[in-house]
């Protein structure tokens, strides 16, 4: 039997290519709120890692919040990182750790997989496509096969998110 009844397309998705200690995307935060708000269950958004050599916790940022996903607190673990850029500027994993405290997750888990690397090839791999569909810089959102990048301005992006995601949406309902 098929899950996918009329009453429940699929949902539309929205990947983010995302780099936890970037300010762009810290700024971004404000409009996945906003999509999420509105679309609910029918938007789909993924963080998809896109570590920028110019940030030097970006990569190990990247692993700690794959380490999140894991524990079922992804997305709070994303926001709370992105609110505190400057701070995993200065403080680096331990800030990370700490941060996984804070939200009760198992901060020693989260020091083992840093160690350990576990995620690196769901880091290395997220990058490696972005680099192929041409991501440069973060954040950068592609939905319906368009690409946006929001890394140079973020205004409008919401707008034309919501233009393609209704499209897409309305597709799928016909």
């Amino acid at each position: 039997m098929s899950d996918t009844s009329p009453a429940h397309p699929e949902p539309v998705v929205l990947d983010i290519w995302c780099e936890l200690q970037c300010p762009d995307c810290h700024s971004a935060l404000d409009d996945v709120r906003a999509l999420r708000a509105r679309y609910g269950d029918r938007l789909e958004i993924r963080l998809r890692h896109f570590p920028l050599e110019k940030h030097k916790h970006s990569f190990a940022a990247a692993q700690a919040a794959e380490e999140a996903v894991e524990q079922g607190q992804g997305w709070p673990y994303i926001e709370a990182v992105l609110a505190r850029t400057a701070e995993l500027d200065r403080r680096g994993e331990a800030m990370l750790v700490d941060t996984a405290r804070e939200l009760g997750l198992d901060a020693e888990e989260f020091e083992v997989a840093l160690i350990d690397g576990r995620h690196i090839l769901i880091v290395d791999a997220d990058q490696a496509e972005g680099k192929a569909i041409g991501v440069t810089g973060t954040p950068t959102y592609v939905i319906g096969g368009e690409r946006l990048d929001g890394g140079k301005s973020q205004a409008g992006l919401r707008e034309r998110i919501e233009e393609i995601a209704d499209r897409l949406l309305a597709g799928a309902g016909a």
